[in-house]
């Protein structure tokens, strides 16, 4: 399916996303993508055009004016499809919370999902844009396989278009080179989480000043990350999640698996000895920005590109050469593929301008990279090779502009710029294998629908809210804390949740 749908960028195509990006080829187009030779005439003569904001998580310090590389893209969008644009770029702990006020308060247009879709439909924030691609996103529809559209639907309407990059994300350790070279530490040795606890030792005894593990954001130490063969069916691990674990087909709470308390207990004897940040369950601030401050060794996230190509391209905005090791193999399930999708707002009020725009965040190099990058000559370079660099002087951290880790988040992967360095055509081949070879689960396809648990979904993440950063991060006593965590899921209705999402797999398996 992966050959398919990129088969005529491929060419085109390097690597990388959520830290790096995609095509060398700056004047690449996607399949299907003719906006640069089919102008639409959708200005009007006296210049009113229609206006949508388009709100999106940030990785990279949010910037405190946008209106420079609005009206770059606006250049662009006027006369392509007779609208402006309006960015809010927010960081990754207010995302979620500013953009469902957002939604309600019909702020925004466009927004894009964190692991949360099945929850963003069930909450009504999503519109319904099925009717409308082939007139607002024909070219972007042409890009995707049947198979991957229907992640994003439910009862056969279309909610969402899903990011199109690379799917089978990898648990892995980002680790300074430096660090590891000064003391002799041997990481190919390290295979598992767990074998990461002598190597923190190592590097607390010898720079007592520096915590070895930053969190990957707030409340999130990586714990998610080091357990195999979840599928969230439709839920993250910050929402009220059901899963299932290898081919077994029985819903299960993931807050009961004996490996989340495995290495709940593992996290908690980091913290004791200090080899975690002590404020990891309340930070606000991304393991990037912790990393480039020196203060940290190593931080556990997932990606779905080579190990070489994720440490060169998160090298830059941590400010250290970074290296890179697998924690686990890669795992394909239905949110593999939906879990970061572009929205529609429900109460947005113009919803064919918003997908018109869209449409343009996969097919028009132009449109995604500047919103990635900025302004050409402030806030980024272009090379001869078609790769990005950061002007003289200058990095992630002073720019006026960039959300270059936003790469893989939004639009389409394939025809966004790498950062200097980091991908290569190799690297797109071993990533269409991934998508292809990774095991995958049972109950692939299978999508949910919260909207009879709204109340228990509700009642339950305010649980998960308040229990769960202190228990993944360490800064609890995990047995007393587990128990507690676990009566206050069952009394705010968890296991209805659970029984709902049984009764609908197993509705869905009689049907396959």
């Amino acid at each position: 399916m992966f050959k398919k749908a990129i088969s005529t960028i491929l060419a085109a195509a390097m690597t990388f996303s959520l830290v790096a990006c995609g095509s060398s080829d700056g004047g690449a187009q996607s399949a299907g993508s003719d906006n640069d030779t089919k102008t639409e005439a959708a200005a009007t003569a006296d210049g009113d055009y229609d206006q949508i904001t388009y709100a999106f998580v940030t990785f990279n310090t949010v910037p405190d004016d946008t209106s420079d590389v609005e009206e770059a893209l606006n250049e662009i969008t006027r006369e392509k499809i007779g609208v402006e644009v309006h960015l809010m770029p927010l960081s990754i702990a207010d995302y979620t919370q500013q953009v469902s006020l957002a939604v309600q308060n019909g702020e925004i247009d466009i927004f894009h999902t964190l692991g949360d879709l099945g929850n963003s439909i069930a909450s009504d924030m999503c519109y319904d844009i099925t009717d409308m691609m082939d007139t607002d996103a024909k070219e972007t529809k042409e890009l995707f396989e049947e198979e991957w559209l229907k992640t994003t639907m439910q009862d056969g309407r279309l909610y969402a278009i899903p990011t199109l990059k690379p799917f089978a994300l990898q648990p892995m350790l980002l680790y300074r080179k430096d660090i590891a070279e000064e003391l002799g530490l041997n990481m190919d040795t390290v295979k598992t989480a767990k074998d990461l606890t002598d190597i923190f030792a190592q590097v607390k005894e010898a720079h007592p000043e520096m915590t070895p593990l930053a969190p990957v954001s707030q409340g999130d130490s990586g714990l998610t990350r080091w357990i195999p063969n979840i599928d969230w069916l439709g839920d993250s691990f910050a929402s009220p999640t059901g899963v299932l674990q290898g081919e077994d087909m029985t819903v299960t709470s993931y807050y009961d698996l004996t490996d989340f308390e495995d290495y709940a207990n593992l996290v908690r004897d980091w913290y004791s000895n200090d080899y975690i940040m002590k404020d990891a369950a309340t930070t606000t601030s991304a393991a990037a920005e912790l990393m480039s401050s020196g203060n940290y060794f190593a931080y556990s996230a997932s990606y779905s590109y080579p190990l070489e190509d994720t440490a060169a391209s998160l090298s830059a905005p941590s400010g250290y050469e970074l290296g890179a090791i697998a924690l686990g193999d890669a795992y394909l399930d239905t949110s593999s593929i939906n879990a970061v999708a572009q929205v529609i707002a429900s109460t947005s009020e113009n919803p064919d301008a918003a997908l018109k725009f869209l449409n343009l965040t996969y097919t028009d190099a132009d449109v995604i990279n500047t919103m990635l990058y900025g302004i050409e000559g402030r806030d980024y370079t272009k090379n001869e090779d078609g790769t990005v660099s950061y002007p003289e002087g200058q990095d992630a951290a002073t720019v006026p502009y960039t959300a270059q880790l936003s790469c893989g988040v939004l639009g389409n992967f394939f025809i966004q710029w790498p950062l200097e360095g980091s991908g290569s055509e190799e690297s797109l081949k071993w990533e269409d294998e991934q998508n292809h070879n990774a095991p995958s689960s049972p109950a692939m396809g299978f999508t949910f629908d919260a909207s009879g648990v709204q109340t228990q979904y509700t009642a339950v993440s305010n649980v998960i809210q308040q229990y769960l950063p202190g228990i993944a991060c360490g800064s609890v006593e995990t047995e007393s804390a587990l128990a507690g965590f676990r009566q206050a899921l069952k009394d705010a209705g968890y296991d209805d949740i659970l029984a709902e999402k049984q009764k609908q797999l197993d509705a869905w398996v009689a049907a396959q």
